[in-house]
């Protein structure tokens, strides 16, 4: 569940922010800044949920899941096939985020 949470944070985040660039660099309506907002709140409500017993640790272990999505993004609305120094980073930082997140630790 962890991770389905990450992935939607980041895909509303991502969304988010890619109103303001369409906005400001594609020239778009600012009409794509009301729903941008919207996104990136409910990315703030998501990364809440994430049940770790720190703040920084959930934001650190999103950070990877991020950069991974980033790169979907890439390919998927930018059209802008990742190439395999993209999947590498992006698989290495999948796997950092993973030990965050599965490591044991004590009580």
């Amino acid at each position: 569940m962890t991770y389905l949470l990450y992935a939607t944070a980041a895909l509303a985040e991502i969304a988010g922010c890619f109103s303001f660039w369409a906005w400001w660099r594609l020239e778009k309506s600012p009409m794509w800044l009301l729903p941008g907002l919207a996104c990136l709140a409910t990315f703030g409500f998501l990364l809440a949920l994430v049940d770790v017993s720190a703040a920084g640790r959930a934001y650190a272990a999103y950070g990877g899941i991020y950069i991974a999505a980033s790169l979907c993004w890439l390919w998927v609305v930018e059209g802008v096939r990742p190439d395999r120094w993209d999947l590498a980073g992006g698989t290495l930082c999948i796997v950092g985020a993973s030990v965050i997140l599965l490591a044991p630790r004590g009580a």
